[in-house]
């Protein structure tokens, strides 16, 4: 009887379908294992060769190559498939740069900074302490008040931050960073009314590495808005990044604020987010500002500040126009001169020597 049972129970039709389900299942599992070797494949593909990120060190004048934190990883986000596919679906978020940022404030990544130091030939003499509770302790630290020297001519222009600068006398007759985009105000700003103002204006880009000082200072002195917040993606500022999407600075959150100054007019001053920053942080207070003064910092990560001034207001510094018309960035440090006020001269402006 047992027999009998079991000879009804297994006939040779359940055993085919068995064997067809098993079947099924094995090509499903085949399928996705093929797939899952090809995304592996794709993902540790040999990545295109980059040209180094070169500047002008403004101080000697010489051509330097930049040390890149990360190099490896920005170029497999940008230059990868499945690397794009990362940063178009996770890299460019909030949460993304939200959640790594809370890990450097946390106790434990203050073990990060010392090598961090060393990689880098961090100069922490000119800092104001030498102890931090974490990485975003010491990556926001202040510097003593005789570090950056504040040219406080009040015709003068001072870069707001430490960083690599582009500058552009007349933003519509330039091609910006790379050929074949102009850089758009009115995307920038997000406010035609506003933006009008600065189409012919002039530009200026102070890129934040996350080895410099991130705290970002008020180029000249007058009254200051309150932020105006844009929400936008976190992409990197980095220029193996900005090669592949120069569009950047119009896609990633940003906060301007307008510095209405007797002489310079309205100047804008921009800071923008990036790949990592945890936040912009606005620290100034009140309604008046004074050259030199603390505006604000940036969390984990490298960032921008963007400085627009209206036509024939600012007299940019040449080495910075001749390098950037070159292509390349130059050096600056936060109080050091950039610009000054543009002279009239038997009621015309005196040019830029560099006027593209």
């Amino acid at each position: 009887k047992i027999s009998g049972y079991i000879g009804k129970a297994i006939s040779p039709k359940s055993v085919n379908l068995y064997l067809m389900k098993l079947t099924k299942t094995k090509k499903r599992w085949g399928v996705i294992f093929i797939l899952l070797a090809i995304f592996i494949s794709i993902s540790f593909y040999p990545l295109p060769h980059q040209k180094p990120i070169q500047y002008y060190e403004r101080e000697s004048s010489q051509l330097k190559t930049e040390k890149v934190a990360g190099e490896k990883w920005l170029v497999w986000l940008y230059y990868n498939p499945v690397g794009k596919a990362t940063l178009w679906t996770l890299a460019k978020r909030k949460l993304v740069s939200s959640l790594y940022g809370n890990l450097m404030d946390r106790a434990s990544s203050a073990e990060k900074i010392r090598p961090f130091i060393e990689d880098f030939n961090i100069d922490m003499s000119i800092a104001q302490n030498q102890h931090f509770n974490n990485f975003n302790d010491f990556f926001t630290r202040k510097l003593r008040k005789d570090a950056r020297p504040i040219d406080t001519g009040s015709r003068i222009v001072v870069s707001p931050a430490d960083g690599k600068i582009l500058a552009y006398a007349d933003i519509s007759n330039s091609w910006f960073f790379i050929k074949g985009y102009r850089f758009d105000v009115y995307s920038f700003l997000d406010n035609p009314v506003l933006a009008k103002k600065y189409r012919n204006g002039s530009l200026l880009i102070i890129r934040l590495a996350p080895m410099d000082y991130h705290r970002f200072h008020f180029p000249v002195s007058g009254n200051i808005s309150q932020a105006k917040k844009i929400n936008g993606d976190y992409y990197s500022v980095n220029p193996f990044a900005l090669r592949k999407n120069a569009e950047i600075f119009c896609l990633n959150k940003r906060e301007y604020s307008i510095l209405t100054n007797p002489l310079f007019g309205d100047v804008i001053m921009c800071e923008v987010g990036a790949t990592m920053v945890g936040s912009i942080i606005q620290t100034y207070k009140g309604t008046v500002a004074q050259k030199g003064d603390e505006k604000g910092y940036f969390k984990f990560g490298g960032s921008t500040v963007v400085l627009l001034f209206e036509k024939d207001k600012i007299h940019i510094d040449p080495d910075l126009l001749i390098n950037t018309s070159k292509g390349y960035e130059t050096s600056v440090k936060m109080g050091e001169r950039i610009g000054e006020k543009k002279m009239k001269i038997n009621s015309q402006y005196l040019d830029n020597p560099i006027a593209k």
